[in-house]
């Protein structure tokens, strides 16, 4: 007769953890959830239902030809989620969205899970590290982890390990900038650690387009805190929005000073003001705007930001903001599979290992309670391709940020969507047109790249679960009956 195995224990019962747990319990492995909801509630919180949603009912973007969310929405139902089969069963009207009804989705998700034979939800808040005989464990209280156990993280791992806020500048999508207006230079053409003299991009503007813009910020809808997520500001991560406010020129003598910069394409002309741009992931795909934390509104934010000369035509791969939200400094703290390198056995999931978005969450909650799975049985852990959506979003947690090459040791990581940023670039010469081999330009030349790395994507997922690779599921393997 063959011995069950000891369990596995989950504290939180949002997306990421209730995926985790419906992943290990289909290998045949006990799963405890540790949820504190019932007992006590968060600030933003309404039920005690395992996967509430607290924000948007949407999942947003379902295409999976063309855009990154919808892959990973893909390679979720490949995976058998939980999560994404409540979604299918609980659809709203959304155009190309995936949007739920968030009543039926919650209880679809709480009645799958609780009557699962092998998972035991209990109703305790877990207020410290869990303990050495909780020998494989995942933590996935999310954004709003209850202030003890953040403690707790925090004095395991040291000060920087835990932020309680995000204070995040746009990152966009470099081959979104145009070169023509822009150039590469560092200030002075300083050469840092593991810098050319060359690391960021460069966007000048003349006094008019730089008043025209401080105008626009002063005047541009801001979002508005609510008391419980309310945030401080440190004079390292001032909004953008608020520094204008401090006076015109303040702006023009922080983030974008002009200062040791020489316009390659004018070297003439000195820039009245200069917004920077800094390589943001070891891929070369992204780049953040320096000092460009904001709290406006996403709309607000695009219009305002495609005033500044070179990213007049800018695609974002996320927009600013300031917002209250606990993360871990993943890339320091855990292994390639989630596990705290210095803690063996302990694993994080969901937002607090600084992904963002409901189904960002779950994929994450997956691949932790995959690999904890795997442990248990004393199986080797096999990681998902860095081209698959799965692999893409854990590289960036675990390894594929970079560290600002001027300011060594600085905590650069921050939370990040599923974007085709993250993804390896493709094999040269794959971009060309099959009739006569000339290459694809402009937006033709976007949308044929995204479809060939959504393409790539899938085949290599399909190959990593073990699927024939025609295989596409238009849902789990089980429908969740809606309500």
């Amino acid at each position: 007769m063959t011995k069950t195995p000891s369990p596995i224990h989950i504290v939180g019962g949002g997306l990421a953890g209730s995926e985790a747990a419906w992943q290990i319990s289909q290998r045949g492995i006990p799963v405890i959830i540790h949820e504190m909801r019932g007992l006590r509630m968060t600030d933003a919180h309404k039920t005690d239902k395992l996967g509430e949603l607290v924000c948007s009912n949407s999942f947003r973007s379902d295409d999976a030809t063309s855009n990154a969310v919808g892959v990973l929405h893909a390679e979720l139902r490949l995976a058998g989620s939980v999560i994404m089969a409540a979604a299918d069963a609980n659809q709203v009207p959304a155009g190309g969205a995936l949007a739920v009804d968030r009543e039926g989705f919650a209880d679809a998700v709480t009645e799958r899970i609780v009557s699962h034979p092998l998972i035991t939800v209990v109703r305790e808040e877990v207020t410290g590290l869990p303990p050495t005989e909780w020998d494989n464990t995942i933590i996935a209280t999310g954004p709003l982890t209850a202030p003890d156990l953040g403690e707790a993280i925090a004095r395991e791992n040291g000060a920087d390990s835990l932020s309680f806020f995000d204070a995040i500048a746009p990152i966009i999508h470099r081959d979104s900038i145009n070169m023509d207006i822009a150039w590469y230079q560092s200030r002075y053409d300083k050469v840092g650690p593991g810098g050319t003299g060359k690391d960021y991009i460069n966007c000048p503007m003349d006094k008019a387009q730089y008043e025209a813009f401080v105008n626009a910020l002063l005047a541009g809808e801001k979002t508005v805190f609510k008391d419980w997520e309310h945030v401080p500001y440190f004079d390292g991560c001032l909004p953008v929005e608020v520094m204008a406010e401090r006076g015109p020129e303040t702006l023009r003598h922080g983030p974008m000073k002009p200062m040791g910069l020489t316009n390659a394409h004018n070297p003439t002309v000195k820039a009245y003001a200069v917004v920077q741009l800094r390589q943001d992931n070891a891929l070369g795909t992204l780049y953040n705007m320096v000092g460009f934390q904001t709290k406006l509104k996403y709309g607000a934010q695009t219009e305002i930001l495609r005033m500044i000369p070179g990213l007049e035509k800018a695609e974002f791969a996320r927009l600013g903001g300031l917002h209250r939200n606990t993360y871990i400094n993943s890339p320091v703290l855990l292994d390639t599979s989630l596990q705290l390198k210095s803690r063996p056995g302990l694993r994080f999931a969901g937002q607090i290992t600084g992904c963002e978005g409901y189904v960002e969450s779950s994929s994450i909650g997956l691949l932790a309670g995959r690999f904890a799975a795997a442990e248990r049985l004393d199986e080797p852990v096999s990681l998902p391709p860095v081209t698959s959506a799965f692999g893409a979003l854990l590289n960036h947690i675990t390894g594929g940020h970079l560290v600002s090459n001027d300011e060594p040791g600085k905590r650069s990581f921050q939370p990040m969507n599923i974007n085709f940023g993250l993804f390896p670039e493709l094999a040269p010469g794959s971009i060309q047109r099959p009739d006569n081999g000339k290459r694809f330009r402009g937006k033709e030349k976007t949308v044929v790249k995204k479809n060939l790395m959504a393409e790539r994507a899938l085949r290599d997922c399909r190959q990593w679960l073990g699927l024939p690779p025609a295989e596409i599921r238009h849902g789990s393997e089980e429908q969740i009956p809606a309500k």
